[in-house]
């Protein structure tokens, strides 16, 4: 089966060094967080083929102000030269926001990501009102690290985040790692709003298992739900096989059709891959 696969990290090389730099620090403090694809680039881009992934979404996220529209520029020369890339951008809560991504949607963009764990501010910040707003009226998907796990921020927290969804009701918005820790409450949101979905980054694998299991009965109101639940992996930075997350999509036995929704079409839905 073709994959889609909206969570997957390229990054200019001294930004990735920096994230790798991250995981490194969480291996010593004791969690074996070792990076499966610690490669170059394009050892990163022949294995996702291989995988059969057709298409992905590169998403970068700035620590910092300043930094959004130059990693925007970076991402856009990436799509340009990777059939298989979405072109993706991001922001930050800085003056101009709104202005880089009017300019990133009409560049074609087609998913942004929006960090508030590493990028540390606050998505109700009003900086961010005209970015929203782009984004709801674009109809474009913003794939949004906004849950506590794997460690909380300063504006994490589903609730938060909900008052953006209040504000701006018909948002695309992916939320990365099916909220966890607060799994349920991804989606009560993605049951509360017609445009939230869950993407399955590093959820329902072992190594994740361990510290954040899927509660009970979250298989069952995910059945319900599957033309919201989209692929995502968290690619190259995950601390296991690639296969590993198909199998765990696999293992919750949503039948074939479901598979097929959740691994390629919904994706290919909110990358627009029929441009």
């Amino acid at each position: 089966m073709a994959l889609v696969d909206v969570h997957v990290h390229f990054m200019p090389q001294n930004v990735l060094d920096k994230v790798w730099g991250y995981f490194d620090r969480v291996r010593e403090s004791g969690l074996d967080w070792y990076i499966q694809y610690r490669t170059d680039e394009d050892a990163r881009l022949s294995a996702l083929r291989e995988l059969g992934v057709t298409a992905f979404a590169p998403l970068l996220y700035p620590h910092r102000a300043g930094m959004a529209e130059w990693l925007n520029e970076w991402v856009r020369d990436f799509a340009s030269r990777v059939p298989e890339a979405v072109p993706t951008g991001t922001f930050f809560a800085e003056p101009g926001a709104d202005v880089y991504v009017r300019k990133a949607l009409e560049a074609g963009v087609r998913c942004f990501k929006s960090h508030v764990q590493v990028g540390g501010y606050d998505p109700r910040d009003e900086l961010l009102d005209g970015v929203w707003g782009q984004l709801a009226e674009a109809g474009v998907p913003v794939v949004t690290h906004v849950a506590e796990g794997p460690e909380p921020g300063n504006f994490t927290g589903l609730p938060i985040f909900e008052e953006v969804l209040k504000k701006h009701p018909r948002l695309t918005a992916v939320i990365a790692h099916a909220g966890m820790p607060d799994y349920m409450g991804a989606l009560d949101l993605v049951e509360r709003y017609p445009n939230v979905h869950i993407d399955t980054t590093m959820i329902g694998v072992p190594f994740s298992e361990r510290m954040w299991p899927l509660p009970d009965g979250w298989v069952q109101r995910v059945a319900g739900l599957v033309d919201r639940v989209v692929l995502g992996t968290d690619f190259p930075n995950i601390p296991y096989p690639y296969e590993v997350q198909l199998d765990a999509i696999r293992g919750w036995d949503l039948g074939a059709a479901a598979e097929q929704a959740i691994l390629h079409d919904n994706g290919a839905r909110l990358l627009q891959l029929s441009r």
